[in-house]
């Protein structure tokens, strides 16, 4: 994959073979979470302050940007283990600190920290950002801007000649694509109410994903809300309009996805990674676009819609619950070892049969993820049609295997 110059593609991280899959796949950066103070706390495992000299020295060696998510609102107790985490990027290298708190913005001016102001903040006009300019040279937008709003701030930022902390030009980042939340810039207090779980301290149970029934309380009459999940919104896509996105001159398109696996991170950047420089060399196409969404609508999904990037002012709601994709992952072996002058992986089935033609995922977290096709298969050095539980067979494989990969079949969700 090649990297765009113009536009920065940052790909989430939620574990280690989720930033190998995004550095395979073309990302320009990568975010990811440590500890509990950031979003994703609860939906994903993160990282641990002492993965940050690696995540560092992995990222580097492929020129890609490092950025920890440090957006969580935070109260007295929570200060000193945030000093402690800015403290540790600083040591580490880290690139910059996602954040909305002011203690944070404190923190890192003092340590000398770079910080990008988080879409918690719900930066949303020209004079917001021109105060974040003493923090930072990067605010992430709220999500509720219509691409006119988004191309007029990118334009006065460059009117006023707004610069940030480091003197560069103000930059303005953006979502492109993975999961809405149907309160303004994931401002909401649903999941604290219901069981005391803050959504803005990232332990958000999603009780907006969720079918309801309305009683009435004064007859008792019951409404189940019908074909419609009316607080879960569709995932925002915008790869059939990217084009008209970055001619907004936004400089960073975030996908959304900490909490979702690797498989969804490597289709989801790769798409993006295409469709980004098909548009500078100019044979971005809609033929192109029916593809890419073919292959995004394959990973975790709650179906697409544009957002509120084209005028619409209320969400496209789902009318079912949980993931559209359209392939679904099985896992079937345990990698073993690779061998190197015949190119072929080891793998002992543990589950489930493979055969030839059938395409399979290999995840692993220096791996990454490989996805291919089942081409060839050896049992006791002899080849096979398939392969079953307690089998230790090879396939072919261009790319290394490891001890901790694993292999899954993919299959028709339906």
């Amino acid at each position: 994959m090649t990297k765009s110059n113009k536009v920065e593609l940052m790909a989430p991280a939620g574990s280690f073979e989720s930033m190998a899959a995004a550095i395979k796949a073309g990302a320009d950066s990568i975010y990811f979470g440590i500890e509990q103070l950031n979003m994703r706390a609860r939906s994903t495992n993160n990282f641990t302050i002492d993965d940050l000299p690696e995540i560092h020295e992995v990222c580097s060696k492929h020129n890609v940007k490092t950025y920890l998510t440090l957006n969580t609102i935070l109260y007295d107790h929570d200060i000193s283990l945030m000093k402690k985490i800015i403290v540790a990027v600083k040591e580490s290298k880290i690139d910059a600190v996602i954040a909305s708190d002011y203690a944070v913005f404190n923190q890192a001016k003092k340590e000398g920290v770079k910080i990008h102001i988080s879409t918690q903040a719900n930066v949303s006009n020209i004079d917001s950002i021109e105060f974040f300019s003493q923090f930072s040279d990067v605010v992430v937008l709220a999500r509720e801007l219509t691409l006119k709003q988004v191309e007029s701030i990118v334009k006065e930022i460059k009117r006023r000649d707004l610069r940030g902390i480091s003197g560069e030009l103000m930059k303005v980042e953006i979502f492109a694509h993975g999961a809405l939340c149907m309160a303004v810039s994931g401002k909401c207090y649903l999941s604290l109410h219901s069981n005391y779980a803050s959504a803005n301290r990232g332990a958000c149970i999603q009780n907006c994903r969720k079918s309801y029934v309305v009683i009435d309380k004064e007859d008792g009459v019951e409404l189940e809300i019908d074909n419609e999940y009316i607080m879960s919104a569709k995932d925002l896509c915008t790869i059939d309009f990217l084009d008209t996105v970055i001619d907004t001159g936004v400089k960073v398109l975030k996908i959304e996805g900490r909490g979702r696996s690797a498989d969804y991170v490597h289709t989801t950047i790769q798409c993006y990674r295409e469709a980004i420089d098909s548009i500078e060399d100019g044979t971005y196409s809609r033929e192109k676009v029916a593809l890419w969404k073919e292959r995004l609508a394959t990973v975790f999904n709650r179906g697409f819609w544009d957002g509120y990037y084209l005028g619409k002012t209320i969400g496209e709601w789902n009318n079912e619950y949980g993931s559209k994709a359209t392939k679904k992952k099985i896992y079937v072996a345990k990698g073993l070892k690779y061998y190197d002058d015949a190119k072929a992986g080891e793998f002992r089935m543990e589950s489930h049969s493979i055969a030839l033609g059938d395409e399979v995922l290999i995840i692993g977290p220096t791996t990454g993820v490989i996805q291919t096709f089942v081409d060839e298969l050896r049992l006791n050095n002899v080849t096979t049609d398939t392969v079953k539980k307690g089998d230790v067979f090879t396939l072919p494989l261009n790319e290394k295997l490891r001890p901790s990969d694993r292999l899954y079949k993919l299959v028709d969700a339906q």
